[in-house]
């Protein structure tokens, strides 16, 4: 009986921080944003302390309140784009799940929960997902132009510049599969983080992803670059607008996991040759700058997917830490 109240009590209580989260997301600019982003946080504590059954009773009783308190429609999105990935990753973290495991599980699902979510908006407003922004981003621009005409700017430069924006926007467009990789990634490896030291802090055993100077993807990204590449050049050749399209996907996904191994090996290199940390992280973000030196960072990344660098070049080092 303490039990259930306890479950009860704190079931009650995290409840209540979703929908101040909620609230907050909604209302307060900037801070909003971490705050939707970190939304399924309570629900992954709950569930990791008392079960899944409260988890989910958890998210149906935020949902409620938070359709009473803001909107039913935002409330859907929000329970629906968040909360499976926080589910999965407190499923993970309560059954001992490798960190591999939890982590990857928590992507697929909020991957999957974002798309089911941009599904809903389109069937309840018949409005395509992020059209609304890109309107805004033309509108913007419209705007920026008239301040450009009133500073003297010539109407090629204007021209010009409406291009080079068409361009661009045309491009994200293009890359919108991947920004919906990238949102499902970014919540749930902060939930995975937050999650797995508040969960320490309050006496839990968890398990979690090694020092990020020893991670190390699957071999998979490199194989993936390399057919992406291929796809986008026949993709854009013979005009077959759905293999370049995921082609470009593909392989801009490849090379964001090449600049994250690539991160690691210098990460591990700088440790290993015993760089000063303020030259370190001076050059680092001297690299993030330029194009090139980033360009080769990726590559450097994808490589050692293969190679192992720090395996093959700095076992001993590895062996003695």
């Amino acid at each position: 009986m303490a039990t259930r109240v306890t479950s009860m009590t704190e079931s009650g209580l995290l409840a209540a921080v979703t929908v101040v989260m909620a609230l907050i997301g909604v209302y307060v600019p900037l801070l909003g944003t971490v705050a939707v982003l970190m939304w399924p946080l309570p629900i992954l504590v709950l569930i990791v302390r008392h079960g899944l059954k409260w988890g989910v009773m958890a998210v149906v009783v935020a949902g409620v309140l938070t359709a009473a308190l803001v909107e039913p429609a935002v409330s859907l999105r929000l329970a629906l784009a968040f909360a499976p990935g926080g589910i999965a990753l407190g499923l993970g973290f309560r059954n001992d799940w490798s960190s591999v495991r939890t982590l990857t599980t928590g992507i697929v699902c909020s991957m999957a929960a974002k798309l089911a979510a941009m599904a809903l908006l389109f069937a309840l407003t018949g409005v395509e997902p992020f059209s609304m922004q890109f309107d805004v981003m033309e509108e913007s621009f419209d705007s920026s132009a008239e301040i450009y005409r009133s500073m003297g700017m010539s109407e090629a430069q204007i021209e010009e510049s409406r291009k080079i924006f068409t361009e661009n926007l045309s491009l994200v467009r293009l890359l919108l599969p991947l920004i919906v990789v990238i949102m499902g990634l970014m919540d749930t490896m902060l939930n995975y983080f937050v999650g797995g030291a508040v969960l320490r802090r309050l006496g839990h055993d968890v398990r979690m992803l090694p020092p990020f100077a020893e991670w190390r993807l699957p071999s998979v990204f490199v194989y993936v670059f390399g057919f992406s590449l291929v796809g986008a050049y026949w993709g854009s050749t013979r005009e077959i607008p759905l293999l370049y399209q995921a082609s470009l996907n593909f392989s801009m996904l490849a090379t964001f996991a090449g600049w994250v191994e690539g991160l690691s090996v210098y990460m591990y290199a700088s440790r290993h040759f015993h760089w000063p940390k303020l030259f370190s992280m001076g050059f680092l973000f001297f690299v993030t700058l330029n194009s090139f030196l980033l360009r080769i960072l990726c590559l450097i990344g994808l490589f050692d997917m293969v190679l192992d660098y720090r395996t093959r070049y700095w076992a001993e080092d590895k062996s003695r830490g």
